[in-house]
């Protein structure tokens, strides 16, 4: 799974590829990860609150609903575990998945300037 997860990774981020250790190593940390053949999605609980580290879609799989059904697995599965409240950081210059998260209700609270090199992260969260 984490070979075909590196792959995947290299796909949809062929920038900055992750490997299968990186997963691996997530996994180890506590990360939770819900892949299938077109998407993957990284987070991870910690008392009330979560925090999504990564998303990613094939790209010949965006704009199918697969991010969306994800992020829904990801809050039901935070919401059992008694969480209220989910994170996330997202490059100011990424408007496809600002407005992904925008559409599900996650709303901008912060910014981390020049996160991503020279590029602002938006933080956004979401209450449960």
């Amino acid at each position: 799974m984490l070979n075909e997860l590196e792959k995947l990774h290299s796909i949809c981020f062929p920038h900055k590829p992750w490997t299968a250790n990186d997963f691996a190593d997530l996994k180890k940390s506590g990360c939770d990860i819900i892949a299938s053949q077109n998407g993957f999605v990284v987070w991870r609980v910690v008392a009330d609150e979560a925090e999504i580290i990564t998303i990613g879609v094939h790209p010949d799989a965006r704009q199918s609903g697969i991010a969306s059904a994800m992020l829904a697995l990801v809050e039901n599965d935070v919401k059992k575990r008694g969480g209220e409240k989910i994170f996330l950081e997202v490059a100011e210059n990424n408007t496809p998945a600002r407005k992904l998260y925008e559409r599900n209700g996650y709303t901008a609270i912060s910014v981390r300037p020049k996160y991503y090199d020279e590029i602002d992260a938006i933080i956004m969260e979401k209450k449960l």
